[in-house]
């Protein structure tokens, strides 16, 4: 194996394909997107260089500082839910359901292979207030309330889109921490309950130390999926009402393929890529300064 990866001619057959394929897919349309930055126009009109014009647009524009709003608002408050929840399923895995957890991990796990616009389309039946009252207002009519527009407001409306995605990824975060709780040596756990700890001391002191890097890997894994949202709100409210529920890969869908604009469309997904990174490096600095803390 050290012959054949010390030839060079050996390795450049070996990954020569691989990187060609990587070449072509990834690196040339994030050159391409990064040369339509500096652009104005599309394909038909033509491209004319017109420098950093759609930077000084993109800070101009209330409608992208309102989907700057909403996405920040969206990847926060479901990051927190789906990896806080999906922490308390996999403690409940571990510690409380051990022998029929297989069962339970399967039923919640489910929704993640569903298709996103059957899901939207329960969740639009569930929450339907016209031309029929669905369940959810039938239940808010039973209990003296009035059926509510849930689509039709924007702060009900983006409610039903955490809850919708909080169901369908929850079960994911929760195996996927259960897979970091189980690698924890039962003869720890058993070492630190004869000391005494147990309950929420154990966990504190022994499991979430032991599960911080599994832990920190969901948060980046979710907080980059939810700054990336698309599917969820194209298929549930379509960025409505208004553009209320509006997040910056649905506005920058619009502007480049609705609107022609593929300069400016190019502007505002690097400015997601700059998003995704600084939260990226956020959580990485956060976690090594409370590591270093510690030690």
């Amino acid at each position: 194996m050290h012959k054949v990866l010390g030839d060079r001619r050996a390795t450049f057959i070996l990954l020569g394909p691989a990187l060609l394929i990587y070449t072509l897919i990834m690196v040339v349309p994030i050159v391409w997107s990064l040369f339509y930055t500096v652009q104005d126009g599309n394909p038909i009109t033509g491209f004319t260089f017109n420098g950093v014009a759609n930077f000084a647009k993109f800070f101009k524009d209330p409608a992208a500082w309102k989907a700057i709003g909403f996405t920040l608002t969206y990847a926060v408050v479901l990051t927190v839910l789906q990896v806080g929840i999906g922490y308390l399923l996999s403690l409940m895995y571990v510690f409380w359901i051990r022998r029929g957890s297989g069962i339970i991990r399967t039923v919640i796990f489910f929704p993640v292979v569903l298709p996103t616009v059957a899901i939207a389309l329960l969740f639009q039946k569930l929450f339907e207030a016209a031309p029929t009252t669905g369940p959810v207002n039938t239940l808010v009519e039973m209990f003296g309330g009035h059926s509510v527009d849930w689509f039709g407001q924007p702060v009900a409306a983006f409610w039903v889109i955490i809850l919708m995605d909080l169901w369908r990824s929850m079960g994911f975060y929760a195996v996927l921490l259960y897979a970091g709780l189980v690698d924890i040596p039962d003869d720890l756990l058993e070492s630190a309950r004869l000391d005494g700890a147990s309950g929420w001391k154990l966990i504190r002191t022994i499991v979430l130390p032991l599960s911080l890097p599994v832990l920190l890997s969901s948060l980046i894994f979710s907080i980059n999926g939810t700054l990336k949202v698309f599917d969820t709100v194209v298929a549930l409210t379509n960025g409505g009402p208004g553009n209320a529920t509006t997040p910056l890969t649905v506005y920058m869908f619009q502007t480049s393929f609705t609107y022609g604009q593929y300069g400016y469309g190019s502007t505002i997904a690097l400015m997601l890529t700059i998003l995704c990174l600084l939260f990226t490096v956020f959580i990485f600095r956060s976690t090594r300064r409370d590591l270093t803390q510690e030690s």
